[in-house]
């Protein structure tokens, strides 16, 4: 779980297990209550609770959204 992690459109994900297709990989495609994202190794679009995605989530790979704060 990624605490306090703001996500965006666009983020690319990992999450704990893998997809039956074998990648772990998932880019987030709407944000809010529920979130859309959609596997990066077969192309399927999967819905789920904010709460779910959150616990499942384990690093953002690439960010949508420049960190202003990173050099």
């Amino acid at each position: 779980m990624i605490p306090l992690q703001k996500f965006s459109v666009g983020d690319v994900v990992r999450v704990k297990k893998k997809h039956p297709c074998g990648s772990d990989r998932w880019e987030i495609l709407r944000v809010g209550m529920d979130f859309r994202i959609k596997c990066l190794g077969c192309g399927r679009i999967v819905m789920m609770p904010r709460v779910k995605f959150e616990r499942i989530a384990r690093e953002i790979q690439s960010s949508a959204v420049p960190d202003p704060y990173k050099s």
